[in-house]
């Protein structure tokens, strides 16, 4: 079960693409959209980043972010908590290149801007929806007969740790 869940967080991670990475500065918590490489076999997320954004400086006060990842073609929603790390990483970068990225790096993987974050995942938590309209309708068909709560996703909630906490 342990691996079953790990790897369909690992699917929704790669599916999803974009997330918001929730970082800590000294007013309180930020989010911004990035897009997530995940590497199944480093166990780690990696992300291209531009240094005048900031978050390399709020990565180096407080390792500790939050990734929210939403797959809204299977309506499953998806929490990692890990630590970060930046850094000027020029073959990192190399790898996870794309030329669409050349947009906001217009030097390449060698350019002075950019930085690569690597993010190693500790805990995740997923709420797996009714990957249908057709599943909820029926939810909330059931709901209003019996009386019960539908079932669109609490208790579709799974928690799994992964990595070294």
């Amino acid at each position: 079960m342990q691996h079953e869940v790990e790897s369909r967080v690992w699917d929704v991670v790669a599916k999803a693409g974009i997330c918001m990475m929730v970082t800590r500065f000294a007013g309180g918590l930020r989010a911004r959209p990035l897009e997530a490489l995940p590497d199944r076999q480093e166990g780690a997320i990696f992300f291209l980043t531009d240094v005048r954004g900031l978050k390399d400086d709020e990565i180096q006060r407080h390792a500790e972010i939050c990734l929210t990842f939403v797959y809204a073609e299977e309506k499953v929603y998806l929490s990692i908590a890990g630590t970060a790390v930046v850094a000027r990483d020029t073959e990192r970068a190399r790898a996870l290149w794309t030329e669409k990225q050349r947009v906001w790096w217009p030097g390449g993987p060698e350019d002075p801007n950019l930085r690569v974050i690597r993010v190693e995942p500790h805990r995740a938590e997923m709420w797996d929806g009714p990957a249908s309209s057709a599943v909820a309708a029926c939810e909330f068909a059931k709901a209003r007969r019996t009386g019960e709560k539908p079932n669109l996703g609490e208790k579709r909630k799974v928690r799994v740790d992964l990595g070294e906490t």
